[in-house]
């Protein structure tokens, strides 16, 4: 009678042990991220410490990817867009992503292959490439050119063009409407 009890525990124990495992495999597909790398870098409040911002002097740049991973290929950088749904990724969302793959061009030194936009259903696999690396400088260039870095430049800043105060917190150039906070 011992032996059945402690063979059916035994059973229990390997059962869930494969769900789990069914369900973690099954999770990873669904996140449309790649199996088996590492997380180098993450801005989600899951990681220890605070994630430093990366940072391009050349450009004047810096920004926080949600996620670094270190792949077989390389690094990649990942953003979460979990409320987006679309069969296409955004121009908007693209050259953020081409941001973050210039500043880890920039700041760790390595050329990505790709980045990662992760949508509510969906992965969208964005190849770092000449073309889109170009197009991201020619847009930083326009940016500037509008003044919307107008501090890049040395000039003044513009008033903001919003009302929402709420918005100034996660601002760049905050200290410059508010000295002192």
């Amino acid at each position: 009678m011992n032996g059945w009890l402690l063979l059916l525990t035994g059973l229990v124990i390997l059962a869930g042990a494969v769900w789990l495992a069914r369900r973690s495999w099954l999770g990873q597909q669904a996140s449309g991220l790649p199996a088996k790398v590492s997380v180098v870098y993450s801005d989600s409040g899951a990681w220890e410490g605070v994630a430093e911002p990366l940072f391009s002097p050349t450009y004047g740049l810096t920004g926080k990817p949600d996620y670094v991973l270190q792949t077989k290929k390389g690094l990649v950088p990942v953003e979460l867009k979990p409320t987006r749904r679309a069969d296409q990724p955004y121009e908007s969302d693209i050259m953020q992503l081409a941001a973050y793959c210039l500043l880890l061009e920039e700041d760790w030194q390595e050329q990505p292959p790709y980045g990662l936009l992760r949508y509510q259903e969906k992965t969208f696999r964005i190849e770092w490439t000449a073309e889109l690396r170009q197009d991201l400088l020619d847009l930083l260039d326009e940016m500037r050119e509008l003044y919307i870095f107008p501090a890049y430049k040395g000039g003044p800043l513009p008033e903001p063009q919003h009302d929402m105060t709420v918005r100034c917190h996660g601002c760049g150039f905050r200290y410059v409407c508010f000295p002192g906070d």
